[in-house]
């Protein structure tokens, strides 16, 4: 048996990074840390890069670009560069770097394993995406459909402030936020689900630590053709068949934000008036898991030649 891959994970302190540290147990890897003290010191980070076989960037989108353009020095010299997956949102649209989405297309995990620079997708967007896209891509929806994103997330994602207000039994119950509607995900949800509109996208957090749920509602009638509601949970169930994280499910009345927290998985759900020609596409994700660290660990193994561990469930 040869030798484990090494990885350095750039900010294993941060939700993130503390996610993905805990799933890597799944994992035949070596994780390489640095001393804690040391964690901002540029040199010690250089030459952990220099000395591991994968480095994930689970750092603020400014200190990604800088860890990443280490990365490229090291290449420069000649020396072996490790692969980068980073989970921040500043390479998401880079044309150099892979969207880290594997089910997105039938080709998009191989793509991901021979990729040297994958770009985690983030929360929301995986959600939007995996509902758009394979609508778009069957003529269904027209790329420049008006879209409508509504979303609530748990507050775990928010970063410091957001977790520190609510992790309090008067914090906030519900806040709607990102309403000047320019928000940082808005790039890759219009590239990666191929519109040519950007949506109208309205986040929300809850007074829960994990979980999410993206809704978009449609009129039917301004889809192509005279398309139902099964037309659309086929055309979803067909794109997604043979994930082992991804499901199309049954329509339900009502959706708890929180059901899948802690799991890696993903419901996808049309719910449908078909007397009114009304839909609400829903995907309801761990915003931690299948929307952070679990997406990250399929990335990571795929991009070490490794065998995906089996999703947390429920």
């Amino acid at each position: 048996m040869g030798e484990q891959a090494t990885l350095f994970i750039d900010g294993e302190a941060g939700t993130t990074g503390l996610g993905i540290r805990q799933r890597l147990a799944a994992l035949p890897v070596t994780v390489r840390s640095i001393d804690p003290v040391l964690r901002k010191d540029a040199g010690a980070r250089y030459d952990m890069m220099c000395a591991v076989d994968l480095v994930v960037l689970c750092l603020p989108d400014a200190a990604s670009r800088e860890a990443a353009g280490m990365v490229e020095a090291i290449r420069a010299e000649g020396r072996a560069a490790p692969r980068l997956l980073d989970a921040s949102t500043a390479f998401r649209v880079d044309p150099g770097w892979t969207y880290g989405f594997p089910e997105m297309d039938p080709g998009q995990a191989a793509a991901i394993a021979a990729s040297s620079h994958v770009a985690n997708p983030g929360c929301y967007p995986t959600g939007a995406i995996a509902l758009l896209r394979p609508l778009v891509r069957a003529g269904i929806m027209a790329p420049d459909f008006p879209v409508t994103i509504n979303a609530v997330s748990g507050y775990s994602g928010g970063g410091r402030a957001v977790i520190e207000a609510h992790e309090h039994d008067d914090g906030p119950a519900f806040e709607l936020y990102g309403l000047g509607l320019a928000h940082k995900h808005l790039p890759e949800m219009t590239r990666y689900a191929g519109l040519t509109r950007t949506p109208l996208f309205v986040p929300s957090v809850g007074h829960f630590p994990q979980g999410m749920i993206v809704s978009i509602p449609l009129h039917l009638d301004m889809l192509a053709g005279r398309v139902t509601g099964e037309d659309l949970r086929a055309v979803l169930t067909d794109h997604f068949s043979g994930s082992d994280r991804i499901a199309v499910a049954d329509a339900q009345d009502t959706l708890s934000a929180d059901t899948l927290a802690g799991t890696d998985l993903m419901e996808l759900r049309v719910h449908c008036n078909e007397s009114r020609r009304q839909a609400v596409l829903t995907a309801r994700l761990d915003n931690l898991g299948k929307g952070a660290s679990g997406a990250a660990i399929q990335n990571i193994a795929l991009m070490l030649g490794l065998a995906s561990p089996a999703p947390r469930a429920a």
